[in-house]
């Protein structure tokens, strides 16, 4: 091969090199904004308003902008900027999900990601009858964690709405049927003693579950999520009047 051949085809790699890296860091920025779900974007608060804050999993995302919406001119409703997932990612996490700023009510839930099962080396939704898989939050756990939460969200002299675990329905890869009822009940049983409301969302979809969830899929349609809003928001406002 030509010597003079090489160093062009040298001098063309080296340049392309960081022209296409760049052009993947822009191509990765531009996805990542076009993805970004404006549910879990800041909001700037009406100072005349009350500040509420939703806690939860990709449920409570779903019903974020719904709820806002409802609850236009009554309150300034956030949401935490992510997915809540289970009880040990909000024990870890609760703090910074506060932040310094006082807030009037606080709309909360964890549990769907508590109830799924994890396989080896961390395999997300496992066969939940597979020997080697097991519940990522156990219900023991889930109880003891639970009681941490509501612990620290006591402590913020807001007004707490705890929101039931909606259910598991048929066909929901990684997750059994009727797991939703018996992490219910541990938190009920929490709640009662803490003297927390609760905006009972399972009972609310169960009911309706072929008109507002989507098939062997514990998420919900985009008309299914306005609904849990409708629920959400007028058990939100209950506490505003």
């Amino acid at each position: 091969m030509p010597f003079r051949f090489v160093c062009l085809l040298l001098v063309t790699i080296i340049t392309a090199a960081p022209l296409a890296a760049k052009e993947k860091s822009a191509a990765k920025k531009k996805r990542a904004k076009r993805k970004q779900n404006p549910a879990l974007q800041a909001i700037q608060d009406d100072p005349k308003l009350p500040r509420v804050l939703l806690i939860g999993d990709s449920i409570s995302i779903g019903y974020t902008l719904p709820t806002r919406e409802l609850l236009a001119g009554k309150a300034n409703v956030h949401r935490i900027l992510t997915n809540g997932g289970p009880t040990t990612r909000g024990v870890a996490q609760i703090d910074r999900w506060l932040g310094e700023k006082p807030w009037d009510v606080i709309h909360f839930n964890w549990g769907l990601h508590d109830l799924k099962y994890m396989g080896p080396n961390g395999k997300n939704l496992a066969d939940t009858a597979a020997a080697d898989s097991h519940q990522q939050v156990p219900p023991e756990e889930y109880e003891k964690n639970l009681r941490k939460l509501v612990a620290r969200l006591k402590e913020t002299g807001a007004t707490l709405i705890w929101c039931s675990t909606t259910p598991v329905p048929a066909g929901a890869g990684g997750r059994v049927v009727g797991d939703a009822v018996k992490y219910n009940a541990v938190a009920a049983k929490i709640m009662q003693e803490n003297d927390i409301a609760i905006d009972d969302l399972y009972m609310f979809a169960k009911p309706r579950l072929k008109e507002i969830q989507l098939p062997a899929n514990v998420h919900f349609s985009k008309p299914g999520s306005k609904a849990l809003a409708e629920q959400v928001a007028g058990a939100i406002e209950k506490t505003l009047d």
